[in-house]
């Protein structure tokens, strides 16, 4: 287990080699607080410092790229204090070798993580920023809020913020969200999905 506080960095984006497979990103640092709970830790691409996914307790990263020999196309930074379980390359090879049951199952997380992040690119293109923001403020939500600041938001649709803010303001014109200090709220789940599959 290794622990993090707030900004520093996870993972550069050394060969997988050299790196070592994160596996569960802050299992030990459950707390309260929602904005916790809801973002263990950030991935963010080495390009432009953009926001591609936020992963929370539990979630895996870095496997893909260990079991490729390939670096990761990003750096991971904290985005709260956060503790992650690392196995290195050695480890993490054994583990699969000497566990069929746990090899056929992270298998199957592989798979997984890959459809989503397929639905998820898929469901982008040709959309406008409404329809994409709706369905990206329903995936990430918890308890029906999504707690991301909205700089966030925008780096992970790769919109400018003041596009985001226009739609997010017209959402919540329409009752579907409610936009409160570090927080947006979700209303209606059921129109704002409505306005997802526009």
């Amino acid at each position: 287990m290794t622990r993090f506080e707030a900004a520093n960095r996870l993972s550069r984006t050394e060969s997988a080699v050299e790196q070592a497979a994160r596996l569960l990103a802050g299992a030990a640092g459950r707390v309260p607080d929602a904005r916790l709970r809801e973002a263990a830790w950030v991935a963010r691409c080495v390009g432009r410092g953009e926001v591609v996914q936020v992963l929370r307790s539990g979630d895996v990263d870095g496997d893909i790229a260990l079991l490729l020999g390939k670096p990761l196309a990003y750096t991971a930074r904290a985005a709260h204090p956060t503790t992650c379980l690392y196995l290195d390359r050695v480890a993490f090879d054994r583990l699969l070798e000497t566990r069929p049951a746990i090899a056929r199952r992270w298998l199957s997380s592989v798979a997984g993580r890959l459809a989503h992040s397929q639905a998820r690119i898929l469901g982008l293109l040709g959309r406008s920023l409404t329809a994409q923001t709706a369905q990206l403020l329903l995936d990430e939500a918890v308890d029906g809020q999504v707690t991301f600041p909205q700089r966030t938001l925008a780096a992970m649709l790769g919109a400018q913020r003041p596009s985001l803010n226009k739609v997010l303001k017209a959402l919540e014109a329409d009752d579907l969200i409610r936009i409160r200090y570090a927080a947006i709220e979700i209303l209606n789940p059921a129109t704002l999905t409505r306005r997802a599959e526009r």
